[in-house]
């Protein structure tokens, strides 16, 4: 199979994530009319999904190491299917939510196995230069995502856009087993007592230089989560812009993050991918202070945008060679460290977001505190130590095959 074929497989299914994130952020206003709150209480609804999202990755993982990553996968989107269903029956809020923390077990099944598939077959450089591919791919989803959810809108009303989440649940299902899984040799399961999930655990939680790279992950990552639970209330709420124009902002961010990730696949043939790493996070730290500064002095919305846009497209060249690091040094445990870095990302990322929703005010400024706070934090993790990273990451890739391990 064609290293693009590949990425294009797993790029649609992390597409998941993004498309139950983004799609229905358009629908805000709607939903709390509907179920009579505020736009704060229907954030919460994107909060606990991603916070669930990160919990259930510390199960999803080490099942997929155990039981292989196919099993595991399609039982996540089975589950992720029928909560989305569930969820556009909701009548109340606390339904919503409940069914959004399901529908999250079902999602981290699916983001918990992609990694851990990548790791089966690549590492070192290759394995960075891959996943920048499958980011160029999947981040389609997000872009695509508030558009999707915008005509539903218009020509329905938000229930459909979660029918249509499980709909392409089920297109997915059926793409990877017919182009995927029926092509794919296996990867060697762990067979494990359950008692050792824990050991396995505290095995990828000792390692030093791996969790440096799961905490610059979890707090660059949580700078757009972050954004992400209050574009609707900075876009339309602030700025009062419609629809289609909060849309065309959204994916603004979106260009930005496929045009770091085609700069990041060139520049890992000249520099360390640890290089590259700290460069995003300077350039998102910088870009996060300007938001603030901009949003202080009552700037407009294209100054408060271009500092969104630039902090969201750093992400295209933090993700992908900070997820290909982390599972540098876990080759016989790819699930296990990949649940730890989503879990970290995801729960972490998911209770800063909620942390967000309870100081939002009358302007968007305390948001961009949190931001500022986030990826400050990142900075400093990722400046920290670089000999001692990029020597660990050497050392590890030395005598190992780049790729084709079945």
């Amino acid at each position: 199979m064609s290293t693009l074929r590949f990425a294009i497989l797993l790029g649609m299914t992390v597409a998941i994530g993004a498309f139950a994130l983004d799609t229905y952020l358009p629908a805000f206003p709607d939903i709390a009319a509907d179920l009579g709150v505020d736009l704060p209480a229907v954030g919460r609804t994107l909060s606990v999904y991603v916070f669930v999202l990160g919990l259930a990755q510390l199960v999803g993982g080490p099942l997929s190491d155990r039981y292989g990553r196919r099993v595991v996968l399609f039982s996540g989107l089975g589950i992720f299917a029928v909560a989305s269903v569930m969820v556009a029956l909701s009548e109340s809020l606390g339904a919503m939510m409940f069914w959004r923390m399901v529908q999250a077990t079902g999602g981290a099944c699916c983001a918990v196995s992609v990694p851990a598939i990548v790791r089966d077959r690549t590492h070192g450089q290759a394995s960075a230069s891959l996943f920048s591919l499958i980011g160029i791919v999947m981040l389609v989803a997000p872009a695509l995502a508030p558009a999707i959810g915008s005509l539903l809108l218009y020509q329905f009303s938000w229930p459909a856009i979660f029918v249509f989440l499980a709909a392409y649940a089920v297109v997915v299902a059926v793409t990877l087993q017919r182009f995927l899984f029926r092509n794919l040799p296996a990867a060697a399961k762990i067979r494990t007592p359950a008692y050792t999930l824990v050991t396995n655990y505290i095995q990828v939680v000792s390692h030093g230089t791996t969790m440096r790279f799961i905490a610059i992950q979890t707090l660059a990552f949580s700078v757009m989560l972050v954004f992400i639970t209050h574009a609707s209330f900075i876009y339309q709420g602030w700025f009062g812009v419609s629809n289609g124009a909060f849309s065309l902002l959204f994916a603004a961010n979106v260009v930005a993050m496929v045009t770091a990730n085609l700069l990041n696949r060139r520049l890992l043939k000249s520099f360390h991918s640890t290089q590259i790493l700290r460069a995003g996070c300077v350039i998102q730290a910088v870009a996060v202070l300007l938001l603030v500064v901009t949003l202080t002095s009552e700037g407009g919305l294209l100054p408060v945008a271009l500092c969104l846009v630039v902090t969201g497209g750093c992400l295209g060249v933090i993700i992908p060679n900070n997820i290909a690091n982390a599972l540098e040094f876990f080759p016989k445990l790819g699930g296990t460290a990949s649940a730890m870095l989503g879990a970290s990302q995801f729960a972490l990322g998911g209770l800063i977001s909620a942390l967000s929703t309870v100081l939002v005010g009358a302007t968007p400024l305390p948001v961009a505190f949190v931001m500022a706070a986030c990826t400050l934090s990142a900075l400093g993790f990722a400046l920290g130590a670089p000999r001692a990273m990029r020597n660990a990451l050497d050392l590890q890739s030395r005598g190992r095959e780049t790729i084709g391990r079945g």
